[in-house]
């Protein structure tokens, strides 16, 4: 149903024309990255103080009214959209970074906060915050879907990244997470709950980061294999020596062929692995020669790498576009994007299954990921107007569910559940997704922060 119109009136007082029902507005926040339909909001929200926010989520919760929170749109699940209507909360105007400490290697900042932004910051303090998922997302969305990238090998996820939260609950009450000590024995953990929850227990306002500090030198390359096998059994074989990789990631022969297309690069149209290395200028370069030799024992092409950074800037932009560049690849596609991590033993099996199954698909599916950590992608390239095209995808999708379970890892690397994922949950959690739902009631009885997303549906 729609928002009353004393709603309306009442967040006006507290935002004035910073509460917007303009049809451009509503249709922005409505949309998603992959194959979900639109689903507007009533009216979407500027904040730019915590006070705004549970003011905005007072008078919400008194009302019954919807209440999902946006960053940067970014997410790949329908997190963000607005599936029963309701107050879609935009954390563009929430974007400033508080508070450098960098003798502590830590940082404060607003949920709207990007983290390329919040690296150009920090630029001048030989610090960095390390997670990069490819998008510039927003640093409260990359906390709320517990994001991780092409880093994690080395660094973690947000779940390791992440001291304190500030949050505003369901109820408008705001509490504080966690402390910048860098370990607690505290009582329960509730930075880790909020972590991940895809905004459906409370809104982030603040954050307390980790950072790292910037490496003296940085290597990265690329080389090309004849098949995946070797190429998967090349990043095993890394892992096991123990080699410090930052990133180490994984293009097939169709993902390299549509970076091509839409990049103007001339990568071989075979299996890839993109990897980089950071320390000192002795480490790297003595860890860039170790992985050619491991390269070339599995039957990998010439390992070519460099510590030029112009050069080390293309290759990951490169990267960062594949997903852009698949999409290119079939002309008025939309895509369902798989997400399965592995045990790193089993990865080889994960991926060979998948390419198999993808190859008697009647759509495509370039393949790719953060294969250091076990996790990949399978980008299920669909045509919108074909209702077939995503039942094929869905059938993929499942089958590639069955073979994570099976192989003991999980439905979701990093992506998250949104609504996408919400039929896998019980299969890979049983009872303990109940569980979930038990926290959801108790801290959001009235099921209004983000509905539709993550727990059981009543």
């Amino acid at each position: 149903m729609p928002v009353p119109a004393e709603v309306l009136t009442a967040l006006e007082k507290i935002l004035g024309d910073r509460l917007s029902r303009s049809k451009s507005d509503l249709d922005l926040h409505g949309r998603s990255e992959t194959y979900f339909p639109p689903a507007p909001p009533d009216a979407v929200a500027y904040p730019e103080t915590t006070e705004e926010v549970a003011g905005i989520v007072r008078v919400c919760a008194a009302h019954g009214c919807p209440v999902v929170g946006w960053g940067a749109g970014t997410s790949l699940e329908g997190h963000a959209l607005a599936v029963r209507g309701g107050v879609c909360v935009d954390f563009a105007r929430m974007n400033r970074v508080l508070a450098v400490h960098p003798e502590d290697m830590d940082v404060v900042v607003q949920p709207g906060v990007t983290r390329e932004a919040l690296n150009r910051e920090l630029r001048a303090t030989g610090l960095f915050f390390p997670v990069d998922p490819g998008a510039n997302a927003s640093l409260g969305g990359m906390a709320s879907t517990r994001a991780s990238g092409t880093t994690a090998v080395r660094y973690g996820t947000m779940r390791d990244n992440v001291l304190g939260l500030e949050v505003v609950l369901a109820d408008g009450r705001v509490i504080r997470t966690g402390t910048r000590a860098r370990k607690s024995a505290a009582g329960y953990d509730l930075t880790g709950l909020f972590v991940g929850a895809e905004g459906t227990l409370g809104l982030i306002t603040e954050l307390t980061l980790k950072l790292q500090g910037q490496p003296e030198a940085i290597s990265a390359g690329v080389c090309a294999f004849d098949a995946i096998g070797p190429a998967v059994e090349t990043v095993i074989q890394t892992i096991q020596l123990g080699i410090p990789m930052a990133r180490i990631e994984f293009v097939d022969a169709a993902t390299a062929a549509a970076v091509n297309a839409y990049s103007g690069a001339s990568f071989p149209e075979k299996p890839h692995l993109m990897v980089e290395f950071h320390g000192s200028p002795t480490g790297v370069a003595e860890q860039a020669e170790t992985f050619g030799e491991i390269v070339a024992d599995n039957g990998g092409g010439r390992f070519e790498w460099s510590a030029r950074a112009e050069e080390r800037t293309a290759l990951w932009t490169m990267r960062h576009n594949a997903y852009y560049a698949c999409l290119a690849a079939r002309k008025g596609a939309t895509a369902l994007v798989t997400d399965m991590c592995v045990p790193i033993s089993k990865l080889a099996e994960a991926v060979e299954e998948t390419r198999a199954d993808i190859a008697a698909a009647t759509i495509p599916g370039p393949i790719l990921g953060h294969v250091g950590d076990g996790n990949f992608h399978a980008i299920l390239l669909v045509d919108p107007q074909n209702p077939m095209d995503l039942a094929e995808a869905k059938r993929l999708s499942h089958r590639m569910v069955d073979r994570a379970l099976r192989l003991g890892g999980t439905v979701t690397g990093e992506h998250g559940i949104g609504m996408g994922k919400l039929g896998y949950m019980a299969r890979e959690h049983g009872d303990a997704w109940d569980v979930m739902g038990e926290i959801k009631r108790a801290l959001d009885p009235q099921d209004l922060m983000n509905p539709g997303k993550l727990v059981r549906q009543g």
